[in-house]
């Protein structure tokens, strides 16, 4: 058990009886179609581990590692009782499978399609900040073949690994930054 949680024993972890008999309504109802997204979750992070297999080799863009996008931990909480821990380890899942399918899409669309919107989205993943300019033809003609070798550099192993960089404990920007 990690240090920090030496004192903390299961005496803060509501049963689940109580639990359930202080949940609201509305969210128990609500249960069935949160849960519901497991199915599509699980095929989206099936396929597209499939997809990058495939098509990454063939483009020289280096695969996504999965497992450093998934943080699976909450469940070795004492003071959660089953059914918490339970939606614990579903958020971890679908945020996980997000975050991977987030990196093969941001990989993916710097090899195919990289020009920034007219609009800056409202998350940029952090290849986005490598693409051109929108309406800058001369720059995405020039310069697309370098995007492209640096994907095929990546997969060499020359390219620090995209995804989870600049967040966390191994960046000390974050802890400063108060996120």
């Amino acid at each position: 058990m990690p240090p920090f949680l030496a004192g903390a024993e299961g005496h803060h972890r509501e049963g689940i009886l109580i639990f359930l008999r202080h949940a609201s309504l509305i969210n128990l109802l609500s249960l069935p179609v949160v849960y519901s997204l497991w199915v599509p979750l699980l095929l989206l992070d099936i396929w597209i581990t499939l997809y990058q297999w495939v098509c990454f080799p063939m483009y020289g863009i280096a695969r996504v590692r999965r497992q450093p996008h998934f943080v699976i931990d909450r469940h070795r909480l004492p003071y959660l009782n089953p059914i918490e821990k339970l939606h614990c380890l579903y958020c971890s899942y679908a945020t996980g499978v997000l975050s991977y399918v987030t990196e093969v899409a941001a990989r993916t669309e710097q090899y195919w399609c990289p020009i920034r919107h007219a609009r800056l989205p409202a998350s940029p993943h952090e290849h986005y900040q490598l693409f051109f300019d929108y309406g800058d033809g001369a720059a995405y003609r020039r310069g697309l073949p370098a995007l492209r070798q640096q994907l095929a550099a990546s997969a060499a192993g020359h390219r620090r690994r995209p995804g989870l960089q600049g967040a966390g404990r191994s960046n000390p920007s974050f802890r400063r930054s108060g996120r």
